[in-house]
């Protein structure tokens, strides 16, 4: 299906005001345009649950697609009992919703990688030096098919996709640490090390001192045949823009703003209103 315009929009984060004044700047219309999202749909803006309800109903127009991000894999382990929210989560009202269940199991089913055009791919955090893009497509698979199975092997995998440690990627990885691994490098990835070590603690700005051996993972030159376009670094304030990977999340939920990357041209737009939650 051909498009009038389609846009990857960074983290949205439950922004449900900021997102709708987006839209109307962008003149988006479900009938000709569509909107890729890196996923973080919801978390600690001012409503989440309405943010899920309209980018659920969008995609199921065809009108929008989603990659997972770590607050929405957060968001499936509350509902499914493995953690309790966050308290600087705003997402209590989806599981006090009427059709909360039917929120969640839409939103499990959602890919971990996409591509929304033929020189691109879309992940929520990025793709680490050590994979090549079919690498990265077939692990993404892999941890799909477990989020996307029954609930009993959805229940099975969640405990285990939580550790403050980063496992270390080796020839033979398996089971269930080789899921967290794959979900900690398309979630929560920011720093690696050339090998693919990852870093957790790192959360600032390109200009703060990083731990030694580590850089961010779109700084280690790896040829790449389509652009990346990526979320989760609020930090970086969508200001990455490289040959091979971009940018997105514009921080609207710390007081800046939401981004859309225009796939046509690459000409990125920045939304108005802010979020309101301080």
């Amino acid at each position: 299906m051909s498009f009038r315009h389609q846009y990857v929009i960074g983290d949205l984060q439950g922004c449900h005001a900021a997102f709708c004044h987006f839209l109307k700047k962008l003149d988006f219309d479900p009938k000709q345009d569509k909107l890729w999202f890196t996923g973080d749909l919801v978390a600690r803006g001012e409503d989440s649950l309405n943010t899920l309800r309209d980018v659920k109903a969008l995609c199921e127009q065809g009108a929008a697609a989603t990659v997972l991000g770590n607050h929405d894999l957060n968001l499936l382990a509350v509902w499914r009992g493995v953690t309790k929210i966050r308290k600087k989560d705003k997402t209590a009202p989806i599981f006090a919703a009427k059709d909360k269940d039917d929120l969640l199991q839409w939103l499990r089913h959602q890919p971990i990688l996409a591509y929304p055009d033929e020189c691109t791919v879309m992940v929520h955090a990025g793709i680490p030096p050590h994979w090549t893009l079919d690498e990265a497509e077939l692990y993404a698979k892999q941890l799909e098919a477990q989020l996307q199975g029954s609930l009993y092997q959805l229940d099975r995998l969640l405990p285990h996709l939580y550790s403050n440690t980063a496992d270390d990627w080796y020839d033979g990885i398996n089971g269930f640490t080789k899921m967290r691994a794959i979900a900690n490098y398309f979630t929560r990835m920011r720093l690696c090390k050339q090998d693919g070590t990852l870093e957790f603690s790192f959360t600032s700005s390109l200009d703060d001192a990083m731990p030694d051996d580590f850089a961010p993972w779109f700084e280690w030159q790896v040829p790449r045949e389509r652009k990346i376009l990526f979320g989760h670094w609020a930090a970086l304030k969508g200001k990455v823009d490289l040959p091979h990977a971009r940018a997105l999340d514009g921080g609207c939920v710390w007081g800046n703003h939401l981004m859309a990357y225009r796939l046509s041209d690459g000409k990125v737009f920045t939304s108005s209103a802010k979020c309101p939650m301080p």
